[in-house]
């Protein structure tokens, strides 16, 4: 499950509206989806709560991801392509995925260590990525669980556990663990984080080996 590597296929989602907005700064839209990712991770965090708030959560996670996908959409578009708004959108999506990801491991969905285990995965993944690049092999999206996949779990699970709420079965009682759905969730970044963040590795690491030869 990559969906990084389908971005070409939501374009007819992009472009009509780049094109609306091609007169605006691609770093503006860039703000909107790291504030969106912010007041995310707060609804997640107060949603054990008021469970309406995970609806709402996961509503704004959508708009965050689709701002961060629009903004590289609207600089290619007008031109305003540049170094500097490749590094500030690098540097806003490793904050979004504390913010959307954090909100949740600290809240009483999840226990704090699987949290912290899940975003330790998360980050390493997306450091391999650009990392790659940064020593002169190609940039990697590949591996199990890519910044699009966080985004679509990250939508999804909120709706699950609302509707687990909803019908009594909020969580999974495993002899005298108990695991909420978000908490799955989470479980799963911190495994699949980890191992893509190794597959980038080796990946990267071969693709020097060629690059040396």
């Amino acid at each position: 499950m990559v969906l990084d590597t389908q971005r070409a296929r939501v374009d007819f989602l992009l472009a009509p509206v780049a094109k609306k907005l091609i007169n605006v700064n691609p770093n503006t839209i860039s703000w909107l989806g790291l504030i969106t990712a912010f007041v995310s991770g707060v609804l997640m965090y107060l949603s054990p709560e008021n469970h309406w708030f995970l609806l709402i959560g996961a509503a704004v996670v959508i708009i965050s991801g689709y701002f961060d996908a629009l903004d590289g959409k609207i600089a290619k578009l007008s031109g305003k392509a540049s170094k500097k708004g490749d590094y500030l959108d690098h540097v806003f999506d490793r904050y979004a995925d504390l913010f959307m990801i954090g909100g949740v491991a600290i809240s009483a969905w999840c226990n704090i260590y699987i949290g912290l285990l899940a975003l330790v995965g998360v980050l390493l993944t997306s450091y391999m990525g650009t990392q790659a690049q940064a020593v002169g092999a190609p940039r990697l999206y590949a591996g199990l669980l890519g910044r699009a996949d966080r985004v679509v779990l990250s939508t999804l699970f909120p709706v699950i556990q609302f509707v687990m709420c909803m019908v009594g079965f909020d969580a999974i009682q495993i002899a005298d663990w108990s695991i909420s759905w978000m908490e799955i969730m989470v479980i799963y970044f911190a495994i699949m984080g980890n191992v893509t963040a190794i597959q980038r590795g080796i990946i990267t690491w071969n693709n020097m080996s060629k690059m040396e030869e």
